[in-house]
């Protein structure tokens, strides 16, 4: 049987896999019921519909005749590289790590960290934008997670103490 889309192939074992990993990872939270979802619910469901998506989208990547287009590229590692970076350094910076004596900066700093990491993913960085960009994401999040969700975390780094 001829592989008719490698990208879709990957991507359907990439969507498989990482839904497989959610659905076995939330059996270990209570499951609860539909009318009173346990925090193992979500991950379940939603980790079981990527793993039958990722089948689906596999199984169309076999039969008839290779498509034009849909062969794998090089591997893009500069966006690779800063997309995962930046996703380390807004841990880092939200919670710190203790362990070696970097404190937490919290939310404000760390989304400026992650959004100018990310932002060096692209070939058009521009310093204003990337501080534009992430001043709407910072001001943004705080109403969300901290006005209307009401979460406790820290937001400010601890010597401005706010």
């Amino acid at each position: 049987m001829a592989i008719k889309s490698q990208q879709n192939l990957v991507a359907g074992l990439m969507f498989t896999l990482t839904g497989a990993a959610f659905a076995l990872g939330a059996r270990e939270y209570d499951m609860g019921t539909a009318g009173r979802m346990g925090p193992g619910y979500f991950p379940l469901v939603l980790g079981v519909i990527l793993a039958v998506l990722g089948i689906l989208t596999t199984l169309q990547s076999f039969g008839g005749q290779p498509q034009e287009g849909q062969e794998i590229g090089k591997i893009a590692w500069r966006p690779l590289v800063f997309v995962i970076g930046a996703n380390l350094i807004f841990g880092l910076l939200l919670g710190g790590l203790p362990s070696i004596g970097i404190p937490a900066m919290g939310l404000m700093v760390a989304i400026f960290g992650l959004t100018f990491v990310s932002m060096l993913a692209g070939t058009e960085f521009t310093f204003k934008s990337a501080t534009v960009l992430s001043a709407i994401l910072a001001a943004s999040s705080y109403l969300m997670f901290v006005k209307m969700l009401g979460l406790t975390f820290q937001v400010w780094p601890w010597f401005i103490g706010a």
